[in-house]
């Protein structure tokens, strides 16, 4: 009796046919929907009463097909518009189960069709003693029903900007070429004043509600913009580095950074960056042109020469940026097919893959965060043997290519599957993860295929497939 009792709370599974074809249809027309956590790596802490809100602050962005496709299904059920707006609430983990303590988010559409809300008034309280924490997102439908909870990356707390030189044995507050970061401007250093450079329309500007992420790149000084080769390493004032748009791809020319004291730009300075400092970005190759803000536009400014020291160069307040390190993170799921009661969360993230053994006894390692027993690993419409090991970590077995209709001695092509998790209770967990079966090269057009090897070759095709299953499988991540 308490074993039947146990089973009985689980969620109840989906017949393996029936989940198998609402895959196949899922593969055919992806319904996800997405919840992306934009946020900055590190948080300066308040002290008394004085509050220092985020900045830049939080932003939740939801897309995906699979939200207007949830609406369409809480319209059918006469519950009207109105329950289908989705809510939120975003507060620091250390924070307790009351609404009370976090605040509110309201979701607004986009022209692009995407829900955006940002938290403007999260700070993090001296009485905090933490060095690192995370945000928490609470999602729900506006008739009650919870979507899922969702935590950003870890952030790290400073009591203030470095006025020191920066050493890049301090990794934590050092700004890595590759890295995604962030860039504001206060007029006159105050808060109601706060200008976030971001992209709209194909075109840079100063946003006051907005940001966007920046991946900014070390680059090589000697080469033309044509060529401009990324380098790796710490990004350090004097460096000519690129700054590139996370979420379009527009980029802006190549840039000197320069470290700015007191409205000047400094020449001669090459210390490493660090978190929450003045820079500016000169135009590389410019008669003292940098980017500048003029309200909501990003313009040019040329400044003027110092009289008294040649290394500085006078700014004026538009020119003088706060540069901040950004982290992403973006959960993916699917209800579409499903009657899913539950909340979707916690949403596993994948991160790696690792593959162990060969022929019948391959085994991939799925690793990542947030995974748990009723989670089973599929290669496109194909259900894996699936282990549980940890949060961390999955061990499923690799289904043998003919699972996907493919017989393979007749194999001449890549077959090229993606790496789904679904939940027992029909869940769609998509992620970025194909796996790849790959002929051996004697398969390959072009060259002798297996439909010309003569029928008393059985040992020959054998000893090719113990050989093709030993070494010929591929993982890759898309882009």
């Amino acid at each position: 009796p308490r074993a039947r009792e146990i089973v009985s709370c689980r969620p109840k599974p989906c017949q393996g046919s029936l989940l198998q074809d609402s895959v196949r249809r899922y593969l055919q027309l992806p319904a996800d929907q997405t919840v992306l956590i934009l946020h900055a790596k590190v948080a300066q802490k308040s002290y008394g009463n004085e509050k220092r809100f985020f900045c830049p602050p939080p932003c939740v962005y939801l897309s995906g097909p699979g939200w207007k496709l949830k609406q369409e299904q809480i319209k059918a059920r006469d519950l009207g518009e109105a329950g289908f707006r989705v809510c939120g609430y975003m507060g620091l983990d250390s924070m307790g189960s009351s609404l009370m303590e976090t605040q509110k988010l309201s979701f607004e559409e986009q022209p692009d069709a995407k829900g955006f809300s940002c938290a403007k008034a999260l700070y993090i309280s001296d009485t905090d003693k933490r060095k690192h924490f995370r945000l928490v997102l609470k999602l729900f439908f506006s008739n009650g029903q919870e979507i899922g909870t969702f935590h950003s990356k870890l952030i790290k707390v400073i009591s203030k900007p470095s006025q020191k030189k920066q050493s890049l044995k301090n990794t934590d507050l050092c700004i890595s070429s590759g890295s995604k970061v962030s860039l504001f401007n206060r007029l006159r250093s105050q808060t109601v004043s706060t200008r976030y450079l971001s992209v709209e329309g194909g075109a840079f500007i100063a946003s006051a509600r907005q940001w966007a992420a920046f991946t900014l790149h070390l680059a090589d000084e000697r080469c033309s913009r044509s060529e401009f080769p990324l380098r790796e390493g710490y990004i350090r004032y004097g460096s000519v580095v690129q700054l590139v748009c996370t979420a379009t791809g527009v980029t802006l020319p190549p840039l000197i950074i320069r470290k700015v004291m007191k409205q000047y730009a400094m020449l001669d300075v090459d210390e490493p960056i660090s978190q929450l400092h003045k820079c500016a970005f000169q135009l590389q190759g410019s008669d003292r042109m940098y980017l500048c803000l003029s309200t909501d536009k990003v313009i040019q400014f040329q400044a003027s020469p110092c009289p008294k020291e040649a290394n500085r160069e006078l700014l004026n307040d538009g020119s003088c940026w706060t540069i901040i390190s950004t982290e992403t993170v973006e959960y993916t799921f699917s209800e579409s097919l499903a009657c899913i009661r539950e909340p979707v969360s916690p949403v596993p993230l994948i991160a790696a893959l690792q593959l162990t053994g060969g022929g019948d006894v391959a085994m991939l390692e799925v690793q990542g965060e947030y995974f748990h027993a009723h989670l089973k690993v599929w290669f496109g419409d194909v259900e894996a043997e699936t282990m549980y090991r940890s949060p961390k970590s999955l061990v499923c077995v690799v289904p043998d290519v003919s699972a996907f209709g493919s017989d393979w001695r007749w194999l001449r092509y890549p077959i090229t599957v993606p790496l789904l998790l679904i939940r027992d209770d029909g869940l769609i967990y998509s992620s970025s993860f194909t796996f790849t079966y790959t002929p051996e090269q004697s398969c390959i057009p072009g060259q002798q295929v297996l439909s010309d090897v003569p029928q008393d070759s059985d040992k020959l095709l054998d000893s090719i497939h113990q050989e093709f299953t030993r070494t010929n499988f591929h993982l890759f991540m898309q882009t």
